[in-house]
This record gives C-alpha cells, sequence and structure tokens, in this order.
C-alpha cells in the first residue's frame, strides 16, 4: 500500500502545472473530479468481486491500471487526453485499497481494529507524504515524463509485493463476466452509513487542500509543491502509533468528533496561512485531525460491517470518501480563481464541511444509543 500511495501522490505537485502548460489552468479541479469520479464508479465491482474472487485478485486489477496510465502520461498532446488518462487513473484507487482493506478487516482481531488501522493507515500516510514531499524534487532532477515512469516503477513493485501475500477469502471463486452485474443491494452497504456520513464530509476538506495546496506553496514563497505534505505526514504517523488505540477505549464517535473539531481549525489555519511558518503549523493541525479520524473511520466501518459483505462495506466507505474529495475539488472551480485573495473563502467552505460532520457525529451520540 506505501508504494502504491507513493506511485499516484509522486505525480500530484506536478499536474497544476502540466495541465496548465496544455492550456487548461481552469480545468485544475478536474485533475481530481475525474480521479475520484472513476474510483467511486469503480468501488461497487470492486467490493462485490473482493468478496467473490478474492481481495488479492481485486488488488491486481487495481495496480495493473496504475502501471499503464502512468506510462501514458507522457503522451498528452492534449488537456482533453490528459483528463482522460486521469480518469483511467482512479480505476487504480477504486480496486486496489478496496482489496487491501477488505483483507485487513479479514485478519485483525475486533479489539484490535483501531490500533490495527492506525498502522495501515501509517503506510498509506507514509505514501501520501513521500509521494508528494518528493515529487517537485525528482521532477527537478529528472524531468516530468521520467516521474511519471518512476510512479509506474513504483506500482510495478507493489505488485510483485501483492504476491507475497495470503489470500484471506475463505473460498474465493472463479471470475466470470456476469460477476460483473452488480445487483442493486451489493453498491452499498447500508449499515456502514453513519461512517460514510462522517467520511465524505472530512474528505470534502482533502479535496480542497489536494487542489490547492501545490499553488498555496508558491503564494507563500515556498519552492516545493509538496511541502505541505511533509509536515502533514510526520504528524499523521505520530498520532495514528501512538493514538491509534484511542478509539477502542472511548469509542469511535467521541474519537471522531474531537478529530472532526481539529479538522475545522485546520481547515481555518490553511485558508489564512501567508507565511511558510504559518503554513507548515496549519499542515501538522491538519496531520493530527485525518490521524486522528481516518483509521477510526475505517474502524468503525469495519465494526459496521457484516462478515460476508466486508468487501461492499469497504467499498462503500471508499465511494464516500471519492465523492467527498470530487465535491471539494469542484467547489474550488467554484471559489478559486487562481489568486491568493480567493483562497481563504474556499477553505472556509471546507471548514464548514467538517464542522458539519462534528454536528453530525454529536447528533448520534445524543440519539443513537449505540454505534450502529
Amino acid at each position: 500500500m506505501f508504494l502504491f500511495m507513493t506511485s499516484f501522490n509522486l505525480i500530484i505537485p506536478e499536474l497544476n502545472d502540466f495541465i496548465t502548460e496544455l492550456g487548461g489552468a481552469d480545468k485544475k479541479g478536474l485533475i481530481f473530479v475525474l480521479f475520484t469520479l472513476s474510483s467511486a464508479i469503480a468501488r461497487p465491482f470492486s467490493g462485490r468481486l473482493s468478496d467473490l474472487i478474492g481481495r488479492k485478485k481485486v488488488m491486481y486489477i487495481g495496480v495493473s491500471f496504475s502501471i499503464i496510465v502512468s506510462l501514458f502520461y507522457p503522451l498528452s498532446i492534449s488537456v482533453a487526453f490528459f483528463l482522460l488518462l486521469r480518469f483511467l487513473h482512479g480505476l487504480s484507487a477504486g480496486f486496489l485499497p478496496t482489496g487491501s482493506t477488505a483483507l485487513m478487516t479479514d485478519i485483525l482481531p475486533s479489539d484490535k481494529r483501531g490500533i490495527g488501522m492506525g498502522i495501515w493507515g501509517t503506510f498509506t500516510s507514509l505514501g501520501i507524504g513521500v509521494g508528494q514531499g518528493l515529487g517537485s524534487t525528482v521532477c527537478d532532477l529528472v524531468g516530468i515524463n521520467n516521474l511519471f515512469v518512476i510512479a509506474s516503477a513504483l506500482s510495478i513493485f507493489s505488485s510483485i509485493l501483492i504476491f507475497f501475500v495470503q489470500e484471506s477469502l475463505e473460498k474465493p471463486i472463479k471470475f466470470k463476466f456476469n460477476l460483473l452485474k452488480v445487483p442493486s443491494k451489493d453498491i452499498l452497504e447500508k449499515n456502514v452509513f453513519p461512517a460514510a456520513i462522517v467520511m465524505f464530509l472530512s474528505a470534502f476538506c482533502s479535496g480542497v487542500i489536494f487542489v490547492l495546496s501545490p499553488d498555496i506553496s508558491k503564494y507563500v514563497g515556498i519552492q516545493n509543491k509538496g511541502w505541505f505534505f511533509i509536515f502533514y505526514v510526520v504528524c499523521t504517523i505520530f498520532v495514528r502509533l501512538f493514538f491509534g488505540s484511542l478509539s477502542d477505549k472511548i469509542g469511535r464517535r467521541k474519537t471522531l468528533s474531537i478529530g472532526m473539531f481539529i479538522l475545522v481549525i485546520s481547515m481555518i489555519l490553511i485558508g489564512y496561512a501567508k507565511t511558510p511558518f504559518a503554513y507548515s503549523i496549519a499542515s501538522i493541525v491538519f496531520g493530527l485531525a485525518t490521524g486522528i479520524t481516518s483509521p477510526t473511520l475505517f474502524a468503525w466501518t469495519a465494526d459496521l460491517s457484516a462478515i460476508h459483505r466486508r468487501g461492499i462495506g469497504a467499498g462503500t466507505m471508499f465511494i464516500a470518501l471519492e465523492l467527498g474529495i470530487m465535491a471539494g475539488s469542484f467547489s474550488t472551480m467554484l471559489t478559486y480563481d487562481n489568486t491568493f485573495e480567493t483562497v481563504p473563502f474556499t477553505f472556509i467552505i471546507g471548514g464548514l464541511s467538517a464542522f458539519l460532520g462534528f454536528v453530525y457525529l454529536i447528533w448520534h451520540q445524543l440519539y443513537r444509543k449505540s454505534d450502529f
């Protein structure tokens, strides 16, 4: 998962400039909208297939898309073709994380899910931080085209490691094309809706950050476009390693309430950061928030999912994640006009989304007797 996440995050810091050079500066938001849209479309298929043909096979499908699409980016000669590749690249994120999360749910004992997902999330965050933190540096050293090749190579290494992972689905069946006909009951797992709602509202903030962080780095005088994620990942890893078991002790909803409140603060700090120091502090606070919320959300999803529908449950959670990122990314196209002056209002919208998540969790604790 670390290698896979590093692969597609490595190129993110340079994509705003890449699409600008192609003549699509006003379409930066679509870089993530299309990626997350295809990921969301893939989730019902990947969730169903994960519960039928096995976790590993679904992971192989995802990593294969990542390998191939990364090699095609250098051939982009138009905005339309580049955006098509972004759509296809999203299919990789629609398959591999679904299969791997279902596999993790299988092997983690119920009383260790919080800390287990914390460790799992640590390597996911490492992939995001290392990829985005090194993307600009690697690009400066080898050029944008070779950056895409390196991203593809990382996915190849990830696929090799999947070979050594033991399949956790007890009785996988052979793939047949009729398995791609997803019944309506297998599109979403209703039991995980409470966690999915919070995931959507928190992911909205991530969508805003993914689009704007490269530009904000330039506005505040930082050359490395992935600077934000360097500090973010250090903080979120610390939180996940040392506080990953918090939700196992005080409950998922209480832990999430803390995380979402901190997320509100982080969005305000990011939106109004005007110096490298303020921007770095804001990224640390964001890392604290996501370090608390992310593993707790996945642990809550595992709690709510029926044993025989863990793949669909994981798929539902990722659909909420992608729709949230997509909504946040799209919102930047309405509020951000490529000027520093429009950054604060854009992040206020993100802060409102996080605040809604906080309010929902308080309501859920007051009016629902259990996490279900």
